[in-house]
């Protein structure tokens, strides 16, 4: 991954209608406390990203997300260990990601899959890991985020063998049209994050125009993958106003329409409540 740099793209103009960033990793935006966590979503909220689902990579991380979700209402957990750092997984984590699945505003098991393209941790740790956090996923009722990289095939290997939750959302969809036309067949959701914007990456983007919008969700996660024309930078969950308005423009949709229609498929994904409801009020540390 190339270096990012160090400032962050501008605050874009409000989106007409607010959509979710559904994949986000607010501790290493910079994010140590309540108040750390209001401004990041202030900023986002500016941009019209009204609700994000910051994502655990390690246990410390799921402790963390876990917390920083009952710090303020726009923000759910989604918890697991990372394929990457599956090396060492023992019985003490599988105990503590148990105790953490089951909090309310913990809304999925992730991110968890399997990634080929770093050698950090063996596959065999991250074929079982993997298969752990599927069963955790179907024993809480939660959605199973997946991250998937450079192992399309074994990954819908895995889910057909340990048979798939109920809901599996692609994060940070990497694939192809064909690939995804096998996950839009499966029900599964695809998350697309700032690559889809990036001219150089046709088969992406002829994926995305293609999905169901009920099967489509946006994403920054953020601290990386920052939408053109800041590719590079440090990407914040504003940056799912950028992406939001790239993807209207690729399928040739207005982006109210689209912002709606997002926010309407990741509420029912991790089903958040309402952006219009009272269910939760706000938290009264911003």
């Amino acid at each position: 991954m190339s270096p990012r740099r160090s400032e962050r793209p501008p605050v874009p103009e409000r989106l007409p209608v607010p959509v979710v960033d559904a994949h986000t990793h607010l501790d290493a935006c910079g994010a140590e406390n309540a108040t750390d966590v209001a401004v990041l979503l202030d900023r986002a909220e500016s941009a019209g990203v009204d609700r994000v689902i910051t994502v655990a990579d390690d246990l410390a991380s799921a402790h963390w997300a876990a917390d920083a979700s009952e710090w303020d209402d726009r923000v759910f957990a989604a918890v697991a260990v990372h394929p990457t750092r599956t090396k060492d997984f023992s019985d003490a984590d599988k105990a503590a990601l148990e105790a953490l699945a089951v909090r309310p505003r913990v809304v999925a098991i992730g991110e968890t899959g399997l990634d080929y393209y770093w050698d950090h941790s063996p596959p065999e740790a991250q074929h079982e890991a993997f298969r752990w956090h599927i069963d955790l996923a179907k024993r809480v009722g939660k959605p199973l985020m997946i991250h998937d990289r450079e192992a399309h095939a074994d990954i819908l290997r895995v889910l057909g063998e340990e048979g798939a939750p109920e809901t599996v959302v692609f994060h940070c969809f990497s694939g192809d049209l064909d690939f995804a036309r096998a996950c839009v067949a499966q029900g599964f959701v695809l998350s697309f994050a700032g690559p889809v914007t990036f001219k150089n990456s046709g088969a992406l983007r002829e994926a995305a125009a293609w999905v169901p919008v009920e099967q489509l969700l946006v994403e920054t996660d953020a601290p990386f993958l920052t939408p053109h024309p800041y590719r590079g930078w440090k990407n914040e969950p504003y940056g799912a106003a950028y992406t939001i308005r790239g993807l209207a423009e690729l399928r040739g949709v207005d982006v109210a329409d689209l912002a709606g229609a997002v926010s309407a498929t990741a509420e029912r994904t991790f089903r958040l409540p309402s952006a219009t409801s009272d269910l939760s009020p706000r938290a009264v540390l911003r």
